[in-house]
């Protein structure tokens, strides 16, 4: 008998294969639609943003982004314009100025400004992007080259300097370092250029500078105070001359001796001026040397004879100090030196003299009709002038030689011309002597260097030929062009002065007097009566001229001929009343 069994239910179990399947196309499925998601929303993205400037784009700090063309422009010009005329800081190095946009010649390109901020971004990654972040893209300027250049070129003045050396001065006898300053120069085309790409962003704009780097540092400062400086200012030099007599460098003064110089290889090298030096010291051993007289000319004997020069004697002071950078070194006894001395030669030696070719008489002149008081001053000025030695070449000025010629001289009061009339003062006549000696270098040959007439003319005076001197302002000037000396002998007496031109003769010369012509009428001059007027009756004015020719003496062959032309003002007549 068959016996029935119950059915029992069977569980069946998928395949793995089939179980992987099923997850990936879940799995797609969901990624299918991200993906669709996303493009769904680029899709947005790009139809709603077509033709805006690209998200967070910036123009100087101003935001743009996402905005329309027209709208980000009208943006920028509101934000950006403004900034054109307002100061802009700028630093060179550690100097702080302003420079204003629009006058330095800077503007906006506002269309080329945003065309830099380009198209729409395909990349999708570049969009989502553009929310987290920000793009600067700077201003486009408009420049007006030479204007930028000259504004930025402005502040040079206040940022170049120049380079200071490191160095050691010594003040009052005290060492003092100067610290090393390196140079500096504004570099304008860079400056130019640092202010055009920045100036829209606020400032402060950092202008390049070129630096000019020093080469003596700090160590070699201090090796020249304490190995230099400091035994130079630690006590007196001192100079030792004939009789006992000293001369100190005290050290509150070697400052003016000791100075240093780079030495271009990082150190200071001591620099000594002798002169200076001399400077100082010579005065103190001045009574211990002795003058020298040069040769001279007497006329005792009716002719010049040369009377010997004599030497002096003088210290030899480059040989003195040519131990000079020891001695400030030295301590002690070891500071103290000997003078040397020498001969001092005379500027005019008997064999000079000699060989001056002194031996006869070139011209002569004289000239009177003065007063007793014109007399005394003509007579001090020829005492001065007599010997007066003018070697070839050389040129003689008579205020030159004389000097002052006050009261303190003994020269006294007399007649002179002041402002065309009549006047007195201390000194008046000497024209006189001047007019002799003008004449005596004209018929020697001399070259006429400088001389006034007299503003009208004085009878006892030859016309056009005649000179007027007054201390400090007009001088009577004449070169000997020949190659021998010239030897100058002048005297007066009580009614005449002589002037005699001893050399060697060479030219004769001759002296044409032109006709008076353009004659002028004098004014009426009226003064009070007394010491101040001096009465005149008067004279007229007239033009003439003075033509000098000279020829060789030898043969006679005319060598030059010159005319002057001189105006002579009327005489006023002066009435004291």
């Amino acid at each position: 008998m068959t016996e029935d069994v119950p059915a029992q239910h069977e569980h069946r179990t998928a395949p793995e294969g089939t179980r992987s399947a099923r997850r990936r196309t879940i799995a797609l499925s969901a990624a299918g639609g991200v993906v669709a998601l996303a493009a769904l929303l680029y899709a947005a993205d790009w139809f709603t943003s077509t033709g805006d400037i690209p998200r967070g784009v910036t123009v100087a700090g101003v935001e743009v982004g996402g905005r329309s063309v027209a709208e980000a422009d009208n943006r920028l010009r509101d934000a950006l314009g403004p900034r054109t005329d307002a100061p802009v800081d700028v630093r060179a190095d550690d100097v702080a100025a302003t420079l204003t946009p629009a006058a330095a010649g800077l503007g906006i390109d506002w269309a080329a400004t945003l065309d830099r901020a380009g198209d729409q971004p395909l990349s999708p990654f570049t969009r989502l992007a553009s929310f987290f972040g920000t793009r600067e893209i700077g201003v486009v300027s408009t420049v007006d080259e030479a204007a930028l250049t000259a504004a930025v070129a402005s502040l040079s003045p206040q940022v170049d300097r120049p380079a200071v050396e490191g160095d050691v001065v010594i003040e009052a006898g005290v060492p003092r370092a100067v610290g090393p300053v390196p140079g500096r120069t504004l570099d304008v085309p860079g400056a130019a250029s640092a202010f055009r790409a920045d100036w829209a962003e606020g400032g402060p704009v950092e202008l390049p500078v070129v630096v000019e780097e020093v080469g003596v540092d700090a160590a070699a400062i201090d090796a020249a105070i304490q190995d230099v400086a400091a035994p130079a200012v630690s006590a007196p030099v001192v100079v030792t001359g004939e009789d006992g007599a000293t001369t100190t460098l005290a050290p509150d003064r070697v400052g003016e001796v000791l100075s240093f110089e780079p030495d271009d290889d990082g150190g200071l090298r001591p620099v000594y001026d002798t002169n200076a030096a001399i400077g100082i010291l010579a005065p103190g051993l001045a009574a211990t040397e002795t003058r020298p007289v040069d040769a001279r000319f007497d006329f005792a004997g009716g002719r010049p004879v040369v009377v010997p020069s004599v030497d002096g004697t003088e210290v030899r002071w480059p040989e003195t100090l040519a131990t000079l950078p020891d001695l400030l070194a030295a301590s002690g006894d070891a500071r103290t030196t000997v003078a040397q001395y020498g001969p001092r030669p005379a500027a005019l030696t008997t064999e000079a003299a000699n060989a001056l070719g002194i031996r006869e008489v070139i011209s002569e002149y004289t000239t009177g009709g003065f007063e007793y008081a014109s007399g005394v001053n003509i007579g001090l000025t020829a005492d001065i002038v007599n010997g007066a030695v003018v070697k070839p070449g050389e040129t003689f000025s008579l205020n030159g030689y004389t000097g002052p010629r006050g009261t303190a001289q003994g020269f006294v009061e007399s007649g002179i011309i002041d402002n065309g009339r009549p006047d007195r003062a201390v000194g008046g006549g000497i024209s006189q002597f001047a007019t002799t000696l003008y004449n005596a270098g004209y018929f020697g040959g001399m070259d006429d260097v400088d001389h006034t007439e007299h503003s009208y003319y004085i009878s006892r005076y030859p016309e056009a030929r005649e000179a007027t001197v007054f201390e400090g302002a007009i001088d009577l000037q004449f070169r000997n062009p020949a190659s021998t000396g010239v030897v100058v002998e002048s005297f007066a007496d009580g009614s005449s002065v002589t002037v005699r031109l001893w050399g060697t003769k060479t030219v004769e010369v001759e002296s044409i007097t032109g006709s008076r012509t353009r004659p002028t009428t004098p004014d009426t001059v009226r003064l009070p009566r007394g010491d101040q007027c001096v009465a005149s009756s008067g004279a007229p004015g007239f033009t003439t001229s003075d033509t000098r020719i000279i020829r060789d003496a030898a043969t006679g062959a005319e060598i030059s001929r010159n005319t002057r032309t001189v105006r002579y003002d009327p005489v006023p007549i002066v009435r004291c009343e």
